[in-house]
């Protein structure tokens, strides 16, 4: 029987890895990476190109693009005459908003004439959750939530509060980045035609009172006192390969204000501009100092247009024509740098006024790494006068509240309990060499009864609770972001996967991978008590540890998965994603085992069937993760005490559920699970051998016990010399 048990064992592993190949032939890609037509966001007919009918029902026609930022006019028949029913948007034309992918989710938008939703549809999206976990299905019902809602109405991810006029919008478990980038996308999207085509009110911003003592400042004076800004698009954040020279370098500033139009075009080129000006016509100046990319674009060749600088002012965006534009020969500031390109563009509305804070946005396209796909993205800078260079100083503008604080307020009782769990068991951790000494062979409570309690809240609370399952698919997206294009408040916008991964950096460096392999993750911790409850209720004599030189092969391959799913990923991360199901993770926790197909279903239940007739198979032998963090764990600052005798003691080793303790008593840090179960015996003068040999020779010799010291010995006697002077000599 014991030599049969590793041939199934390699059985039920090979069966494993069957279900998942077969789980991944039955993936539907959908709108996950769907290919889109390469000019969809400059072809003036965008409805020949996307199912507008999807999102205007009863529509005939379309129009071409119109407006800034463009939208399309919706035809139909009223009353048997064709008549203007609603207006089309697609998203990109109005923002590139990330998700949790770190790229946009390309929506068609539809608007009736009364400012109310009558349609949304995903045309693309990169989300790896709605790849193979949560069904798309899941993104459309929280989409039809808009439907009928006006364009005005105040909608958040949450609960309702009718006392502070907010329609509350119910979130997708498991997907709560993506639901609030594509809240903000809905709702941006339908402002900007609103506002358009008299839907929402026009802003009208009161016009700047600029303080002017008359000085002209040099360059560096300018820049000191924020009165130019700098614009810098990297190539990595385009997608291309890492340089020292920029995509494009870029200054810029208000030439509204006396003393920086005094300053960038002398004083009678500033009083020549003005002249030329009208009451509500606001000009800025724009210079290329890097990069070999233009600021005026293809579109001005074409048609005047200038298509990749914008200004945009709160919700209002503008755009510049060949009518907006002057050419700028000179810069008169002493000091200013070499520049390559330069034009003054002006800004023509009373919805602008240079008193309030604005942004330049360069827009272009993003190419895909992976698949060479190019897709719509923005840079801006923030711009915004000093309080001294305008009466009565800056006013009063109330910033809306970042989305990623808003969810941190929302779930601040659960992020409290969170953080409560962590902080215990980094805690226990520091303070385990106590806990340890206090525990024995026969006495384990003070270690395990922690370490239970951690398992049960970490399936529980963790797992199943807040869904926050740390994953390889995580590593892999940050591993990109780092290296094309960082957006920190991607990663704030779950605060569990956030909060989890800073105690995992942590405490990998300090104990290695076990705290959190051992202790904190939910689907270890669950296949650990599956196999405690199997032995408990009666089928450990069915149980088993895989044999050494089995072990010492297998537990390789979750390195190279991690390797190949790392490689696949510079090439194509779609591909990296789908092939990243071999974590049953989604499936346990973020989806649930019979809310999915059932390949998924039967492979995570394999694993976890399997995991109550050995010790954490998954964990040991496939898990990428588990790969990920064992490899820096070589370097952490404190590892688990041997003594000499350790090299030729098996009595740890026979107890290692992780066989992480080698023939000769060494510890591999990237195996160990820090169970600590060895450093019980390091202390226990009844389990551990050499301990447990001195004991019964210190009985026999009735020599006293001593305490055990931090090297795991006793503590040893030495003799104190007698003194046989008396007290009276003492006294003398």
């Amino acid at each position: 029987m014991l030599t049969a048990l590793p041939r199934r064992w390699a059985r039920r592993l090979f069966g494993a890895f069957a279900l998942q190949a077969l789980a991944l032939a039955a993936c539907a890609q959908s709108a996950y990476e769907a290919a889109l037509p390469a000019d969809l966001s400059t072809a003036p007919a965008l409805c020949e190109r996307v199912p507008c009918r999807d999102v205007m029902p009863g529509a005939t026609r379309f129009s071409e693009r119109k407006g800034q930022p463009p939208y399309v006019e919706a035809w139909g028949t009223k009353d048997g005459k064709e008549a203007l029913i609603g207006y089309v948007v697609l998203s990109t034309d109005v923002t590139d908003t990330p998700a949790y992918s770190g790229k946009p989710v390309v929506t068609l938008i539809g608007l009736d004439t009364a400012g109310r939703y009558t349609g949304i549809r995903i045309l693309k999206h990169s989300e790896p959750i709605l790849l193979l976990g949560i069904p798309e299905s899941a993104l459309k019902t929280f989409n039809d939530q808009y439907l009928g809602r006006f364009i005005g109405d105040n909608m958040e991810i949450g609960r309702s509060r009718p006392d502070e006029q907010v329609i509350g919008l119910d979130a997708i478990s498991g997907a709560t980045v993506t639901v609030i980038a594509q809240n903000q996308v809905i709702k941006m999207a339908g402002a900007a035609v609103g506002r358009q085509v008299g839907l929402l009110e026009r802003t009208v911003r009161p016009p700047a009172r600029f303080a002017d003592d008359g000085s002209t400042p040099d360059w560096a004076a300018l820049v000191d006192a924020g009165l130019v800004r700098r614009l810098v698009v990297r190539p990595e954040q385009v997608g291309l390969q890492r340089s020292a020279e920029p995509f494009i370098d870029l200054w810029f500033g208000s030439l509204d204000h006396p003393r920086i139009g005094r300053a960038i075009l002398g004083d009678d080129g500033w009083k020549a501009l003005r002249a030329r000006l009208g009451e509500h016509d606001h000009p800025l100046f724009l210079l290329r100092t890097g990069g070999h990319e233009s600021f005026k674009g293809s579109g001005f060749v074409r048609g005047g247009i200038f298509d990749r600088i914008q200004v945009r002012q709160g919700q209002d965006t503008f755009t510049f024509r060949d009518l907006d534009y002057l050419n700028l020969y000179a810069i008169k500031a002493a000091g200013a740098p070499a520049y390559s390109e330069s034009g003054i563009f002006i800004v023509r509305s009373d919805a602008f006024s240079a008193a309030w804070p604005w942004k330049l946005v360069f827009l272009g396209n993003r190419v895909d790494r992976a698949t060479g796909a190019r897709s719509f993205t923005s840079f801006d800078a923030e711009y915004w006068l000093p309080d001294s260079h305008l009466e009565g100083g800056r006013p009063v503008v109330p910033k809306a509240e970042p989305t990623w604080l808003r969810v941190w307020r929302g779930r601040l009782p659960e992020i409290v309990a969170f953080a409560s769990l962590l902080i215990a068991v980094a805690t226990f951790h520091v303070i385990r060499d106590r806990q340890t000494r206090r525990a024995s062979h026969s006495k384990g409570w003070p270690v395990h009864g922690f370490k239970y309690a951690a398992w049960v809240a970490s399936v529980g609370f963790v797992g199943f609770g807040l869904l926050a399952q740390p994953s390889i698919t995580q590593v892999l997206t940050w591993f990109h972001a780092i290296l094309f294009h960082l957006n920190w408040t991607l990663f704030l916008s779950d605060p569990f996967i956030f909060l989890f991964w800073i105690f995992i950096i942590v405490t990998v460096f300090v104990w290695g991978r076990g705290v959190f392999c051992g202790w904190l993750c939910p689907f270890g911790s669950l296949s650990e008590l599956l196999y405690k409850i199997g032995g408990a209720i009666g089928l450990k004599r069915w149980q088993f540890t895989p044999p050494r030189w089995l072990h010492d092969r297998l537990k390789w391959l979750k390195y190279a998965i991690f390797f190949g799913l790392l490689v696949v990923s510079l090439f194509s991360m779609t591909l990296a994603e789908q092939l990243a199901e071999i974590e049953p993770f989604k499936t346990t926790f973020l989806v649930g085992l019979f809310n999915r197909s059932w390949p998924y279903t039967l492979f995570a239940a394999s694993l976890l069937g399997l995991s109550i007739f050995t010790e954490r198979p998954f964990c040991k032998y496939l898990c990428p993760l588990g790969a990920a963090l064992a490899m820096p764990s070589t370097f952490r600052w404190y590892g688990l005490r041997r003594k000499v005798e350790c090299n030729r003691c098996k009595a740890c080793a026979h107890g290692c559920g992780s066989l992480a303790i080698d023939d000769n008593g060494r510890i591999d840090p990237r195996e160990c699970l820090l169970c600590l179960d060895c450093m019980i015996y390091y202390t226990d003068d009844h389990a551990c051998p050499p301990l447990a040999k001195e004991r019964k020779r210190r009985v026999r010799a009735g020599i006293e016990m001593t305490p055990i010291g931090r090297d795991g010995y006793f503590i040893p006697l030495h003799p104190v010399a007698s003194d046989s002077t008396s007290p009276e000599q003492h006294h003398a």
